[in-house]
């Protein structure tokens, strides 16, 4: 069984990995190397009651949360929230330790995706978080990545349109270039 997944999909995969032993191979793009909250309302659609964004066998699972006196920064006019995730990490240091995915426990093969320049959370360091933790455990993992590749990589064949703000961080050439090189890796894979 193989699971890739984007951003949220990619902390879904190797959730999965770690607490199924039947995943064989995880594929994370722009990843998260720890559990994060909803990002949506509540279920009254309109409070936004912070939760964890994953449970197992009912019981959710750490996450870090978010700061709501966060002050918001701007590159290019546009929020940077790379910024808001970067500063939850320091601010709920303890909470983001008990909300790291335990990758190291996962037999998977693993492998993450990720561009330098991703303005919506730090994604590379998050996977070299990834690929130390589990180097430190014995296990190998691939990371395909480009400097200048924002959050929203471009697999070869997609004609997504792309936001003419790039809200993501990177641009159609590094995104498409990142997404050519980590193709190679993902058909290795299957």
């Amino acid at each position: 069984m193989v699971y890739v997944g984007t951003s949220k999909g990619a902390e879904a995969a190797l959730l999965a990995a770690v607490h199924d032993q039947r995943v064989n191979a995880v594929v994370a793009i722009s990843p998260s190397s720890v559990t994060w909250g909803n990002i949506s309302a509540g279920r009254d659609g309109v409070s936004w009651p912070e939760r964890s964004s994953w449970s197992l066998d009912g019981v959710s699972l750490p996450f870090v949360p978010t700061d709501p006196n966060w002050s918001r920064e701007y590159e290019d006019g546009l929020v940077s929230y790379r910024g808001l995730f970067e500063h939850c990490l320091k601010t709920f240091e303890r909470e983001a330790k008990a909300a790291a995915i335990p990758v190291e426990t996962a037999l998977a093969e693993i492998l993450l995706v990720a561009g330098g320049d991703d303005a919506l959370w730090p994604s590379l360091w998050f996977a070299r978080d990834i690929v130390r933790r589990r180097s430190e455990a014995g296990k190998h993992t691939h990371l395909v990545s480009l400097p200048d590749a924002g959050h929203r990589i471009l697999l070869p064949g997609e004609d997504t349109p792309r936001s003419t703000l790039h809200a993501h961080g990177g641009n159609d050439d590094a995104d498409s270039r990142l997404g050519r090189k980590a193709w190679e890796y993902i058909q290795g894979l299957l």
